[in-house]
């Protein structure tokens, strides 16, 4: 129990105690912007032009890397027909899709991210990997080939946004059609 005035003032934020019958309650000021700084006052101009100017210096090797991540996703699904959709087989194929998810982007193919983001929706569980349609699964994965084959990197081109705009309609129109089963009894 404190010895404080039961009226003493109470300003939020300014490090004051207010006090409310048996307990107290202590405000203490947020100073750790004064000790890091802006949000953006840390960021070094120049670090930033370099680091910016490496990665222009790599993307020559964008479509190479991309193309080589794409195998990876293959592998998986060839090892999903080989040896049937198990737990390990449906991981790794979760893995390498979420792995060109993350990657599009950077490669200059937001369109894979976008494609490979609606294939990660489809096998996003271990449950609904278990159980997607590999028709469903075999569609995102040569349609993702086929942007790196022919070089379509967004949805400003309008094969790309068709295919990309009806995967996400298939996962969506499934993922229904699984959760209206799920709930009848």
């Amino acid at each position: 129990m404190s010895n404080l005035a039961p009226n003493r003032a109470f300003t939020p934020g300014a490090g004051a105690v207010a006090v409310n019958g048996q307990s107290e309650v202590i405000q203490v000021p947020n100073t750790l912007r004064l000790k890091v700084g802006s949000r953006f006052g840390g960021l070094n101009a120049g670090a930033v032009a370099k680091a910016e100017a490496a990665l222009k210096s790599l993307s020559s090797q964008f479509s190479q890397w991309l193309r080589d991540e794409l195998d990876k996703l293959e592998a998986a699904r060839a090892a999903v027909r080989e040896l049937g959709l198990t737990k390990d087989t449906g991981d790794k194929l979760y893995t390498h899709a979420h792995d060109l998810k993350g990657l599009g982007g950077t490669y200059e193919f937001p369109i894979i991210t976008r494609m490979a983001g609606s294939l990660c929706k489809l096998i996003e569980t271990p449950e609904q990997r278990l159980t997607a349609p590999m028709k469903l699964v075999d569609a995102h994965i040569d349609a993702i080939r086929a942007a790196v084959r022919d070089d379509i990197r967004d949805d400003a081109n309008p094969m790309g946004r068709v295919l990309a705009q009806e995967l996400e309609r298939q996962v969506a129109a499934y993922i229904a059609a699984e959760k209206g089963s799920a709930a009848r009894p």
